[in-house]
C-alpha cells in the first residue's frame, strides 16, 4: 500500500515529466494530434495513481511512467483506426514503429521544438502563455485561471481556440529550421519573460510569488542556451535577468504573504548561487553587440544584488533612461522614478512622478505615498488608501495597509511627545 507520502509525489512528478512525456509524444504526432498525445499522457498518471495505490512506489518511479507511456502508445496505434487510415498513409514504413524513447537528447529536443510550437505568433500573447502554462508546465485549467484572475470557462475557450491555431500551423515538431527559430525566437523570449514576471509578482489575488512558475520559466529559458540556435546574447541576458531575480525571493514576502521591500529585506536571505549564475549568463550575454532590453533590465537586477556599492543607483537610473527608450512601460517608468528618487532626492522625485500622471495605476500612488512619507504623513497615508482602492492582489494591500499603520503610529507618538 503507498503511503500519504508516496501519494504526494505524484503532482510532483506530474509537473516535472508531464510536459516532458507530452512534447515527446507530440513530436511524433504531429501538433495536430496534440489532444491524443495529452490524453495518453493523463491515462498514464491516471494508472499511476491506481496502481502506486495498491503495491506502493515503484523503485524508479520516473522510468515506470515512461515505460507505461510508451506501451500505452504503443497500443493506441496498433488499434486506433483513425491512425491506421490517416497517419500511416504520410508515415515511411519503417517509421511506423518508431522506439519511443524517453532518453534525455529525445526529452530536451522534443521541449524546445514544443516552446517555439506553443509561441506561435498567430496566437495573441495571452493565449501564448495560457498554452505555455499549460503544455510546457503542466498547470491545470484552474491554476492558469487564477494567474489570469479570470473565469474557468474563459481560459478553457482561449486554449481552445489557441490549439485550433497550433492544430492549422504547418510548424514542424520533428525538426526546427533556423529561420523558424529566427522568426519565433522574440515571440518566445517575450512568453518565457512574462511567465517569470507572473511568477515574481503575481496577478493572483491570494499570492505575491508563485514560485513554480519562476522555476519553470527558468527550467524552459535554460533550454534555449543548450541549443547553438537559440544560445545567443539576449536569450542569456533573460537567463541572467531571472537568476538575479530569483536570488531574493526568499527575502521578497514576509510570513503573512505581505511584500519586504527592497530596502527592508534580509540580504542574509539572498541566494548567493543564483547571483553567481546571474553574473555568469550575464557574461555570455556580452558576447555581442546586441543590447535588448533583457540586457538592460538584467543589469538593473545586478546592481539590485550589489547591495555594497555606493554609487548603484547611478548605475540603476543610467540603466533606467535607456530602457525607457527602448520599451516605455508604466511600470518601467514607475521604477524609474524610484531609482531618479534615489539620486536626486524625494522632493525631485515627487515631481518626476507627478509628470507620469498614471491615476488609474495602483503603482503610481504607492510610489507619491513612498515619496511623501517623510515630510507629509497625512497625504500620505491618503495616497496609499488610493493605491489600496485600486490594486486586486492582497498581499499588496497588506503591504500598502502596513506602510499606513506605521505612519499612523508615528503620528501618535509625536502627538505624545
Amino acid at each position: 500500500m503507498a503511503t500519504s507520502r508516496d501519494q504526494a509525489l505524484i503532482p510532483q512528478l506530474f509537473r516535472l515529466e508531464y510536459t516532458k512525456m507530452t512534447a515527446v509524444l507530440c513530436r511524433h504526432f504531429g501538433l495536430e494530434n496534440i489532444a491524443v498525445a495529452e490524453d495518453l499522457v493523463s491515462e498514464t498518471f491516471l494508472k499511476a495513481t491506481e496502481v502506486w495505490a495498491l503495491n506502493g512506489l515503484p523503485e524508479n518511479p520516473t522510468a515506470w511512467l515512461y515505460t507505461v507511456a510508451k506501451n500505452k502508445t504503443r497500443d493506441y496505434l496498433k488499434r486506433n483506426a483513425v491512425f491506421e487510415t490517416q497517419v500511416k498513409r504520410e508515415v515511411k514504413p519503417e517509421e511506423r514503429e518508431p522506439d519511443w524513447d524517453f532518453n534525455e537528447e529525445s526529452i530536451t529536443d522534443s521541449q524546445l521544438a514544443m516552446i517555439f510550437a506553443v509561441c506561435n505568433p498567430g496566437n495573441s500573447t495571452e493565449a501564448q502563455i495560457c498554452l505555455a502554462l499549460q503544455i510546457l508546465c503542466g498547470f491545470s485549467i484552474e491554476e492558469i485561471a487564477d494567474a489570469f484572475l479570470s473565469k474557468k470557462e474563459t481560459i478553457k475557450k482561449r486554449l481552445f481556440r489557441a490549439k485550433n491555431v497550433l492544430r492549422q500551423d504547418n510548424f514542424q515538431i520533428r525538426t526546427l529550421q533556423e529561420t523558424v527559430i529566427t522568426s519565433r525566437l522574440d515571440a518566445v523570449l517575450k512568453t518565457l519573460y512574462l511567465l517569470f514576471n507572473e511568477g515574481y509578482f503575481s496577478k493572483s489575488n491570494s499570492q505575491l510569488i508563485r514560485r513554480e512558475l519562476c522555476s519553470e520559466a527558468i527550467r524552459l529559458t535554460l533550454i534555449l542556451t543548450e541549443n547553438a540556435w537559440t544560445n545567443v546574447p539576449k536569450t542569456n541576458a533573460l537567463l541572467a535577468l531571472m537568476c538575479f531575480q530569483s536570488s531574493r525571493l526568499d527575502a521578497r514576502a514576509g510570513d503573512s504573504g505581505e511584500t519586504i521591500l527592497y530596502e527592508r529585506q534580509d540580504k542574509s536571505l539572498w541566494s548567493q548561487e543564483l547571483i553567481d549564475k546571474g553574473n555568469y549568463y550575464l557574461v555570455n550575454a556580452c558576447s555581442g553587440t546586441e543590447i535588448s532590453k533583457y540586457h538592460l533590465e538584467a543589469g538593473i537586477a545586478y546592481w539590485h544584488s550589489t547591495p555594497t556599492d555606493q554609487h548603484k543607483w547611478q548605475h540603476i537610473l543610467q540603466l533606467y533612461n535607456q530602457l525607457i527608450l527602448i520599451e516605455y512601460s508604466p511600470i518601467t517608468a514607475l521604477n524609474r522614478t524610484f531609482a531618479f528618487a534615489k539620486v536626486y532626492g524625494n522632493e525631485k522625485g515627487i515631481q518626476e512622478a507627478e509628470k507620469l500622471n498614471l491615476r488609474d495605476s495602483s503603482g503610481y500612488y504607492a510610489l507619491l505615498g513612498y515619496l511623501y512619507t517623510d515630510t507629509a504623513a497625512d497625504k500620505a497615508i491618503d495616497l496609499y488608501q488610493k493605491a489600496i482602492d485600486l490594486t486586486k492582489s492582497l498581499p499588496e494591500k497588506k503591504t500598502l495597509r502596513s506602510a499606513m499603520e506605521k505612519l499612523d503610529q508615528q503620528k501618535s507618538d509625536d502627538d505624545e511627545y
